[in-house]
Formats: C-alpha cells, sequence, structure tokens
C-alpha cells in the first residue's frame, strides 16, 4: 500500500525555516519521482519542487528558486523540503506527490509541474508565514 505522509508546518515569522517531509512507504523510492506542491487559499495548487527518480534532478519553481531545497533520503524513504527566508507568499499546504518513472523517462524540466503525472499524493502539511 503505497503512503505519503507530509509533516514540518507550521508558523514561522517572514525570513524564517522550515523543513519539511515527505515519509514514503510501498514503494521504491528511487522508482518514483517526488514533488512538492502547495495550495494557497484561494488560488490554484501549484508546482513547487520535484526530485527525480533514479539520480534525483531536482527542479525548482521560479519564485523558490536560491530559497528552497528538495533532498532524499534513500534510507529513511524519505523526502526534504527546506525553506529558508520564507515569505509571506509561501503560506499555502504542502502535499507531496510521487510519479511512477523507474526508466527515467518521463520527469523532466516542463513535465515535473503536471499534476496528472502524479499517482499517489499525502494529505498535506500547512505552512503559515506571518508576524
Amino acid at each position: 500500500q503505497v503512503r505519503l505522509v507530509e509533516a514540518g508546518g507550521g508558523l514561522v515569522q517572514p525570513g524564517g525555516s522550515l523543513r519539511l517531509s515527505c515519509a514514503t512507504s510501498g514503494f521504491t523510492l528511487t522508482d518514483y519521482a517526488i514533488a512538492w506542491f502547495r495550495q494557497a487559499p484561494g488560488k490554484e495548487r501549484e508546482g513547487v519542487s520535484c526530485i527525480t527518480s533514479g539520480v534525483g534532478e531536482t527542479y525548482y519553481q521560479t519564485s523558490v528558486q536560491g530559497r528552497f531545497t528538495i533532498s532524499r533520503d534513500n534510507t529513511k524513504n524519505t523526502v526534504y523540503l527546506h525553506m529558508s527566508n520564507l515569505k509571506p507568499e509561501d503560506t499555502a499546504a504542502y502535499y507531496c506527490a510521487a510519479g511512477a518513472d523507474r526508466e527515467g523517462l518521463i520527469f523532466g524540466p516542463y513535465v515535473w509541474q503536471r499534476q496528472v503525472e502524479y499517482g499517489y499524493w499525502g494529505q498535506g502539511t500547512e505552512v503559515t508565514v506571518s508576524s
């Protein structure tokens, strides 16, 4: 049974940092691309970052480039999103998602933000950036 469980959200002041985690089970982590999406109140869900299967190439939304870092710990079957210099506009529910890509042929710079490519989703964790 595939499961994705996010943790690490909370309230943080502007300029602060948080580390989100996505604990996975039920599949081989390196056979899947794992992405973080977020949805702010009243807005559509958008892609934040992705780490691909295999060697783990990484992609970022322009607005978080240089502030967020995605990483993967294969021994713990967990993917992290390190967020720094947080801004009020980063306030959202953050979701991790998994997309099967054992051969590494699907997820790339023009595909990773397509939500339909991800077959499994977590329940989300809330991040609020406010003073």
